[in-house]
């Protein structure tokens, strides 16, 4: 009880305010990835609300901003040019179901193997995305736009240092959108990417036929929703604990997404996932608890069908503003120093994993390259084991498994050895697989036809189960 008290009232003017702020971020953002994805804007502002309001009371991590995105926006472009919009929400449906099996069984211990390098390299990445999004609304296109983008970074920035009690982006939208208003500047505005329906959604069935045929057109895209809402929720989640010095409930956030998507394809929404632009501007403006993530949904239909005349007239620049404030607060300005000090392959996999995020523009595939690149590179740092000779006896040290089971032989293969009996000693090593253990079973092979016998010793305990189950051999110690 104390918790739950806590995270809904531990921080409620700053969660409150917050949260506004997020809603007016989150209005343009929705906006364009329903243009992404193909479908109408009001389809992303749904979206945007279901799943807010949902994930305010199923999340796994306070304060953390969850709502239509781009990652997910470009995997639906396929599906809605073939099939059309009931079949998007069907697929909506059932990326909700597949997340809640997958929270069910316990998908967040994968976090575990995503090293600290493709987390910097994700972070790093999104940053740069974020950058790169707002350019097409502000270059190149008016003096009046660079001066209003250019006020809104003074004043978020300077701000703060005088008024503590109001986030610095909220002030910065409600004063540059009024004197927009009144002094009639030519800016293009939030009503310029698309028409805003000052209407509620309402329950829905999505109208395709209930059949296998509609599975197999719709489980491929699901079940890539669902991967890549659950990485970019997981990893946001991280990024919103180091910011917070909190912990959070990941497996309760992978259940909470599936929850929210499954809700939200009955409203008219399309899938969304954990947003790092917005949740990163709700912690920097304040929020920290669950009211925030519930505000900023309610606050934006509030946007949508109460002040919807006057959402539609922000301007651009000044959201522009914020925008690049959250990218450069979002970018890691350390790893320029990590570059330098780290390991050279630690170094190259948060290289990799920036430029594969930033060239394709799906999160999952630089993470997923960065995490193979590090695997590949540990393979090979540990794929060396040294022999060290003395007399009869033949000390290992090192890993033994397929990538170094070539390496041993070739040791055993040149050796010019003169003794009649040696002892190879496993005390310092370890057998990690059925290459491992066919080397074992070939060195002692081309020892014995040199006349040469062989024992084995210093198998540590699952060593020698792997050794006796592959080759049925047993050793002494």
């Amino acid at each position: 009880m104390q918790t739950i008290k806590q995270q809904w009232f531990g921080n409620v003017r700053g969660d409150i305010l917050s949260g506004i702020v997020v809603a007016l971020a989150l209005i343009p953002e929705a906006i364009a990835f329903s243009i992404i994805a193909g479908v109408d804007p009001m389809v992303g502002l749904y979206a945007s609300f279901c799943i807010a309001v949902v994930i305010a009371f199923v999340g796994g991590r306070p304060g953390m901003i969850s709502a239509a995105t781009g990652a997910m926006a470009l995997l639906m472009v396929p599906l809605v040019k073939d099939h059309g919009l009931e079949y998007l929400l069907a697929a909506t449906i059932l990326t909700g179901i597949i997340q809640i099996v997958f929270g069910v069984c316990k998908v967040a211990k994968i976090m575990k193997f995503i090293p600290n390098a493709v987390m910097i390299g994700f972070v790093n990445a999104l940053a740069i995305l974020i950058f790169m999004a707002q350019v097409p609304h502000f270059l190149g296109i008016s003096t009046m736009t660079y001066i209003f983008v250019a006020v809104t970074l003074i004043i978020v920035y300077t701000l703060p240092r005088f008024v503590k009690v109001i986030p610095a982006p909220l002030i910065a939208i409600v004063i540059l959108t009024t004197i927009a208003i009144f002094s009639g500047v030519e800016l293009r505005t939030i009503g310029d990417l698309g028409n805003i329906s000052q209407s509620l959604p309402s329950f829905l069935l999505p109208n395709v036929p209930f059949s296998l045929e509609t599975l197999k057109i719709i489980f491929p895209y699901s079940l890539a929703l669902a991967i890549v809402g659950l990485l970019e929720s997981l990893l946001t989640s991280q990024i919103v604990d180091d910011m917070t010095a909190t912990e959070s409930d990941k497996n309760k956030e992978a259940r909470g997404q599936g929850i929210a998507n499954f809700i939200n394809g009955f409203f008219g929404g399309m899938a969304g996932c954990a947003m790092i632009g917005q949740s990163v501007i709700n912690v920097k403006s304040g929020g920290r608890g669950r009211l925030s993530t519930l505000v900023a949904g309610m606050f934006l239909m509030f946007l949508i069908l109460v002040l919807g005349n006057l959402v539609v007239q922000i301007p651009m620049p000044v959201l522009v503003g914020i925008m690049i404030m959250v990218s450069i607060g979002t970018f890691d300005w350390g790893s320029f120093t990590y570059l330098v000090k780290a390991p050279r392959t630690d170094a190259i996999v948060m290289l990799a994993t920036v430029v594969i995020v930033v060239w394709t523009h799906d999160l999952s595939k630089g993470v997923l390259a960065g995490v193979l690149l590090s695997a590949i590179f540990f393979v090979v740092k540990i794929s060396t084991t040294n022999i060290i000779k003395q007399d009869m006896h033949y000390m290992v040290e090192g890993q033994l498994f397929f990538a170094s089971a070539d390496s041993f032989v070739n040791y055993f293969k040149n050796a010019d050895i003169q003794e009649k009996t040696i002892t190879i000693d496993f005390s310092n090593s370890h057998i990690w697989d059925d290459s491992g253990v066919a080397a074992l079973s070939k060195t002692k092979d081309l020892l014995r036809e040199k006349g040469i016998k062989v024992e084995i010793v210093g198998l540590d305990g699952p060593s020698q189960k792997i050794v006796q189950q592959l080759d049925g051999m047993s050793s002494s110690h």
